[in-house]
């Protein structure tokens, strides 16, 4: 077994937050300033549909390589449809991430005015049902990830609803995850340190060991271990933005299980939570103090800060 320590990070009932939203609001934004991550039981995505989603979703990566590669779209940053083994690389990291993924987006009319900037939806022929399941589990994530922010705004002093114009049409992804099994002595780890670019990003599936996040206090890797059902979520780099570092984006990593597991595959489902494209990401001014000055005094728009970003981690070419 993996003998990382367990970080001691909350769990909370987005229940909560109907019955007391200021107890449910400073609980969860107490949990990210200290850990930039939390932990939220009853978040309301049904656990049929996501018995659902995870039986297709290995289906998806069970089908014929050549198949998969077919839905990869060359020079899409990986966008939309399939990223084959081995092609996202963790910024700064010296070898490229043991896993494979898909990323299902917003369905968007025709015509709307993000269109050039939020690609079409890649579907598959197999299997059947895909395209109805996981566009009912992104509308599941996207109501799910909205009550959280209603209570970020809270803890941040904001009106409620203050995201609510920020990520409506937000170009958010859903990722589904395959880490494959590894030989004993794989180079590298299923997906090296890094931290996420969005606002938030809530996780399914990190009850199978690996997930670790390195603790700022003690400089210390420190094991998430989810209740069975629960969902993680942590702090992305736009929101660290946002916030100055207020509600801190925490560097975390999945490590390779140990040699008694590498024969069997990982799944996951993280949903990066993201505001529409043309959000201005301007540092919100009661998160400035003497004794935190702001940090990024140049706005910067959302889709422009994620291109920055894709470049850095090898899915788009400079």
């Amino acid at each position: 077994m993996l003998d990382t320590p367990a970080a001691q990070v909350p769990t909370l009932s987005l229940k909560d937050q109907d019955r007391d939203p200021d107890g449910f609001a400073a609980a969860l934004g107490g949990s990210f300033e200290r850990f930039g991550f939390a932990i939220v039981a009853d978040h309301g995505v049904p656990q049929p549909l996501i018995d659902r989603a995870w039986a297709e979703t290995a289906a998806l990566f069970a089908l014929p390589e050549e198949e998969k590669r077919a839905y990869h779209v060359p020079g899409g940053g990986g966008a939309r449809g399939y990223t084959p083994f081995k092609t996202e690389i963790a910024k700064d990291a010296r070898h490229v991430d043991l896993k494979e993924f898909w990323h299902v987006g917003r369905e968007l009319p025709a015509g709307h005015r993000y269109a050039g900037e939020m690609a079409a939806n890649v579907w598959p022929t197999r299997p059947e049902g895909f395209r109805d399941t996981f566009v009912e589990m992104f509308d599941a994530f996207d109501r799910a990830g909205d009550r959280l922010l209603s209570a970020i705004a809270r803890h941040l002093g904001l009106a409620p609803d203050w995201f609510d114009p920020a990520v409506k049409d937000g170009n958010s992804v859903l990722r589904l995850l395959h880490y494959p099994p590894i030989p004993a002595d794989a180079e590298g780890v299923r997906a090296g340190a890094h931290e996420d670019i969005n606002l938030i990003t809530l996780l399914l599936g990190a009850e199978e060991a690996g997930l670790e996040l390195l603790d700022r206090d003690s400089g210390r890797w420190l094991a998430i271990k989810p209740p069975e059902g629960a969902m993680v979520v942590n702090v992305g780099d736009m929101l660290q933005r946002l916030t100055n570092h207020v509600l801190p984006s925490t560097t975390h990593r999945v490590v390779n299980p140990p040699p008694e597991r590498r024969g069997h595959s990982r799944y996951s489902m993280p949903f990066f939570l993201h505001p529409a494209p043309d959000f201005l990401i301007e540092t919100l001014p009661q998160t400035i103090t003497a004794d935190r000055p702001n940090r990024y005094p140049t706005p910067i728009t959302a889709n422009g800060y994620l291109h920055e970003r894709l470049v850095e981690i090898g899915l788009i070419k400079k």
